[in-house]
């Protein structure tokens, strides 16, 4: 077998040897050769590209490897600083100092009505002449001092009584109670205050977005609204006018459990729909 020459042309003259050689397929033939040429070139030159730009790009990733590895090395080279919690000294309470010097003090007692036959001597009101007289104090309870003159009247600490903390019925939320909260006026006047104060957003109305938001509340023992939730949305814009409207509402009726006020846990509806 022949070998195959993709540059030599000789083949062309024998082939067209006694031919008409002045149409176009002649010369085709007779530069298939430089084309073969030019071709190989091309090919060569765009595999060259490509090997350069999956090499360039393999370095790349080889250099972010190694950053990403000495980053690594450098976090765990850190040493971690000790944090001294320095301890306050502890704050001195003084103590009540005793009083060396007491002042004879007689309780004072808030007038009361009663029968003369009930009041006993030392509970009889002393004048204001009397007061003048005596050099017993009016004190919060009775002493016998030891200095009338420079002495100080012993007053009575007052001792703040913590509230107590509320009951689980006070802070427990029902879900269904015996009777449920309702509007003033019932389900009616609830329909009738959404329709007049509930104003369409704009945007929403140019979009002709319409639709159901479904918005949850607490209603406190007092008939107030509380912790309002949007648990079905449809629009940012709805959503936050229909919660601007459900705080706006006046008090309601509230929810009763074994005949006391609770809190309950209601579930509104409120309609969005264009005329």
């Amino acid at each position: 077998m022949s070998k195959i020459d993709l540059i030599d042309s000789n083949w062309v003259d024998l082939v067209f040897e006694g031919k008409n050689k002045e149409y176009g397929a002649y010369k085709l033939r007779k530069n298939t050769g430089k084309r073969n040429i030019w071709a190989i070139i091309i090919m060569l030159a765009i595999a060259a590209l490509l090997g350069a730009i999956i090499g360039v790009n393999a370095i790349i990733e080889a250099s972010k490897a190694q950053e990403e590895i000495s980053a690594d090395v450098e976090l765990s080279n850190i040493t971690k600083k000790e944090v001294k919690v320095e301890k306050k000294a502890p704050v001195k309470i003084e103590e009540a100092k005793p009083v060396e010097k007491v002042k004879s003090s007689v309780k004072f007692v808030p007038p009361v009505i009663k029968k003369d036959s009930e009041v006993k001597p030392e509970e009889e009101l002393k004048s204001q002449d009397d007061l003048n007289q005596t050099k017993t104090a009016i004190g919060s309870f009775d002493v016998k001092g030891n200095d009338d003159t420079g002495g100080e009247v012993l007053k009575a600490k007052e001792v703040i009584a913590q509230p107590e903390p509320p009951k689980e019925e006070e802070t427990k939320v029902f879900d269904v109670v015996e009777v449920m909260p309702s509007f003033p006026g019932g389900d009616a006047a609830l329909q009738q205050y959404l329709s007049k104060n509930i104003k369409y957003p704009v945007v929403a109305e140019e979009n002709g977005v319409q639709g159901r938001v479904v918005l949850t509340f607490v209603v406190e023992r007092d008939g107030s609204i509380s912790d309002i939730k949007v648990v079905r949305s449809v629009d940012p814009s709805l959503d936050k006018e229909a919660t601007r409207v459900v705080k706006s509402m006046p008090k309601w009726i509230p929810g009763k459990q074994n005949g006391s006020a609770v809190r309950v846990k209601f579930t509104l509806p409120v309609t969005f729909r264009l005329q």
